[in-house]
């Protein structure tokens, strides 16, 4: 087992277990369980672990206490989990448990942690084994943020425990002996959530700003004074949101976290000042620096590092980063690269994400590179027609736009809007006024609500199946 992740994970845990017994350690489908049960159930799944061969097990999650034991559990018979979710596809779990079939765990040696299978190209899920050594070094730098919980906190973990971002939402709770409340499945998340931050007085939560928005609505009837941490995640976040949340968070200090899940939950973060201008591109909130065990770069298309204020892939490198992706090769060498540094080799993950670094070194974010097209030769940031796209509707409502091939196999530009259908003529009359004629977007689709997948981020892959 790493000594790390042993110091920074699991001693914190035993000592919440046994100095905060009485204090509550969930909140789960209207009642509370104390660290003494959870600690409990943790003893007694491990001696159905102790003896059980293997170092990996899928686990099928679920909104319980015994599923959060569980992983608890494993780690500390050092041991490893990957999460199934028996809501999704069947024939997905399915290709998931045949890829663990093939998985040899001497490839990742004896402090394998979890393993998440995200989204492929090709529509196979693809494995991302997260080390002990991994966590650990997240954890760690987690903390050097200057975010700060105690066992009066009361955090919200609202994610899919198939998704990287629930793993900070329970452990820097769990390390804390804070309480942790969860959104049970089956119910309609963005009510429930404001349920919890409202009659629950929730003090600390990560959140995707789809949620977020969602909740804007009923900002005004919202109580969230209680409300001291924010961290707004998986996507890209608009400065107009975090103006309106502080509205109604009054007292919140709000956080732009950033990361891959190969970089272990979160590599880059930004504090967002209270007071002054925040800063951003587009409209976009800056995704900031890195944590302290990540180590960043940008590269152009030659694989050189850029100039200031010159735009490049983020490339990351460090002790957050995963040794690779299960069984696959390809995807590894495609991925992942060494680079020289004074000499010395690094090893470093291609993120496929664009930024260029703005005031005091800060990371500004562009958007994915398959989401920059060429039209007509010239080169395309869909995030600036979006940005033109939500100041035309005041910033109150949702705008996507994607790129697409037409009958003549010419690539053209679609702008999805989260709203009722109306004539669009004045909104395109808009964007010319903004844009080049080559920006302007040939088809506009008007959406009373945009789709999200399991991870509440808008689902593109679905807006451009409409087309």
């Amino acid at each position: 087992m790493n000594a790390l992740f042993e110091q920074l994970v699991l001693d914190p845990i035993r000592s919440s277990i046994v100095e905060c017994a009485g204090n509550n350690a969930f909140f789960i489908s209207g009642q509370y369980y104390s660290y003494a049960e959870f600690g409990e159930a943790v003893g007694r799944i491990r001696k159905s672990f102790s003896k059980a061969e293997g170092r990996v097990f899928s686990i099928e999650i679920d909104d319980t206490m015994e599923t959060y034991a569980t992983i608890v559990a494993l780690w500390m018979e050092n041991k490893a989990f990957v999460p199934l979710n028996p809501r999704q596809p069947k024939e997905r779990n399915q290709i998931i448990l045949n890829q663990l079939k093939e998985f040899d765990v001497n490839d990742y040696k004896d402090d394998l942690a979890y393993v998440l299978f995200t989204s492929g190209s090709t529509g196979t899920p693809k494995g991302v084994a997260i080390s002990q050594k991994n966590l650990a070094a997240f954890i760690d730098s987690f903390w050097k943020t200057g975010i700060h919980l105690s066992e009066n906190d009361r955090c919200l973990q609202c994610f899919d425990l198939t998704f990287d971002v629930s793993i900070q939402s329970f452990l820097v709770a769990l390390t804390s002996g804070a309480c942790v409340y969860t959104v049970p499945y089956g119910q309609v998340k963005f009510p429930y959530v404001a349920s919890l931050i409202h009659e629950h007085h929730v003090t600390f939560g990560a959140m995707a700003p789809s949620m977020l928005n969602y909740l804007r609505p009923y900002f005004s009837e919202l109580d969230a004074s209680a409300f001291k941490v924010c961290i707004l995640t998986a996507e890209a976040c608009p400065v107009d949101l975090i103006e309106d949340w502080r509205k109604c968070a009054r007292n919140v200090e709000v956080y732009d976290f950033y990361g891959p899940t190969e970089a272990t939950v979160y590599c880059t973060y930004f504090k967002c000042p209270k007071g002054v201008q925040i800063l951003s591109h587009n409209g976009i909130v800056s995704i900031g620096k890195p944590l302290s065990n990540v180590t960043a770069v940008l590269l152009d298309e030659s694989g050189e590092v850029v100039r200031d204020g010159e735009q490049g892939e983020l490339c990351l490198s460090g002790d957050q980063v995963t040794q690779g992706y299960w069984n696959n090769e390809e995807k590894n060498r495609t991925s992942f690269f060494e680079m020289e540094e004074g000499g010395i080799p690094r090893r470093y993950y291609r993120t496929g994400d664009l930024c260029f670094y703005g005031n005091d070194g800060n990371l500004l974010y562009l958007g994915r590179i398959d989401h920059q097209v060429k039209i007509q030769g010239f080169r395309v940031e869909l995030g600036e027609i979006e940005y033109h796209a939500r100041l035309f509707f005041e910033q109150q409502n949702r705008v996507v736009s994607t790129a697409f091939r037409n009958e003549q196999g010419i690539t053209e530009i679609a702008l999805f809007v989260e709203k009722e259908k109306e004539a669009s003529d004045a909104l395109l009359v808009f964007l010319r006024s903004k844009m080049p004629n080559y920006m302007i977007p040939s088809r506009v689709v008007y959406l009373p609500v945009f789709p999200l997948n399991s991870n509440d981020k808008i689902d593109r892959e679905k807006l451009k199946s409409l087309l």
